[in-house]
């Protein structure tokens, strides 16, 4: 299926499936074939990659010369991911533009592609092409070291003794007025979280996600994936009725706790910008900025 890219821009460039037998010279044009950090994660995706992933490699052409490339990457429950083209220049300009028309045609709820700073000129392009941007992501990390043991009797309770029913409606209820990546909430159900949470700790029943008892109530979740030395909280949320009464900061002592008694070397987190009482949170618990990113979607 081609679509005609002179109707987004006025250039000479033909947007099409990529031939497969075009498919090694195409993917030298992706940005992270060149990006040394994002090499590791391209080489996994292209090895995990089967016939039918292949639809979602594009190209723009001018004749017969290939002048940029993207790849739309189907991920587990109806999820995408975009790589993006080498340059940011009028055919990859071309190219997204065009995308889009493809992506609505398939079984696909959310393509999202995260950039790295500094990138104003790429989201430019990508909202001109119609995505959409979902949150400014924050990283740190906390170097593990002794932890003092949490002081308020907040209880750890296995997630995996929850139906899956109780599992997401305790999410969802977690995420209602959420101040983490509420775009992010909105354009997926609790259904794909929750499979996406499991996807990222490499199991269905990951042996450090807990829901959280207070005085006989469940007021939350933490959910740890625990890879090796480096811990990643996934997620850490109250339901709203028990927000702000500093819950937050015995449930960070409890991972930090956790980790430091595993032996981890650091524990990880990502959070939205925008939620300025967690980051508040994670700072006092002396967790350290490590970087920025921009979450885009197609939803």
């Amino acid at each position: 299926m081609t679509f005609d890219a002179q109707r987004h821009h006025a250039s000479l460039y033909q947007v099409v499936s990529c031939p497969a037998h075009r498919r090694r010279e195409a993917l030298l044009y992706l940005a992270a074939v060149h990006t040394p950090s994002l090499q590791a994660g391209l080489q996994q995706a292209l090895t995990a990659a089967t016939e039918s992933d292949w639809q979602g490699l594009w190209v723009a052409m001018e004749g017969e010369y290939i002048r940029a490339t993207a790849w739309v990457q189907p991920l587990a429950n109806q999820t995408a991911q975009l790589w993006l083209p080498r340059h940011n220049d009028a055919a990859a300009q071309a190219l997204l533009s065009a995308l889009p028309g493809w992506v609505k045609q398939q079984p696909i709820i959310l393509c999202h592609v995260v950039l790295t700073e500094p990138w104003a000129a790429w989201e430019n392009t990508l909202v001109n092409s119609g995505m959409r941007a979902m949150a400014t992501l924050e990283h740190r990390a906390w170097p593990c070291q002794a932890a003092l043991a949490p002081q308020q009797p907040l209880s750890l309770r296995p997630f995996k003794a929850l139906t899956l029913a109780e599992q997401q409606a305790l999410l969802a209820r977690v995420g209602e007025d959420s101040l983490d990546c509420p775009a992010l909430r909105h354009a997926l159900p609790v259904s794909t979280l929750l499979a996406g949470f499991q996807s990222q700790a490499a199991s269905a029943h990951p042996q450090h996600w807990y829901w959280l008892e207070y005085q006989e109530e469940p007021v939350g979740v933490l959910l740890l994936a625990t890879p090796a030395l480096q811990w990643s909280l996934q997620l850490m949320g109250l339901v709203p009725e028990w927000r702000g009464q500093g819950l937050g900061h015995v449930i960070i002592e409890h991972a930090q706790t956790l980790a430091a008694q595993a032996g981890a070397q650091r524990l990880t987190l990502t959070v939205d910008e925008q939620n300025t009482p967690a980051q508040r949170v994670y700072a006092q618990a002396g967790f350290i900025q490590q970087g920025r990113e921009r979450l885009l979607g197609w939803y």
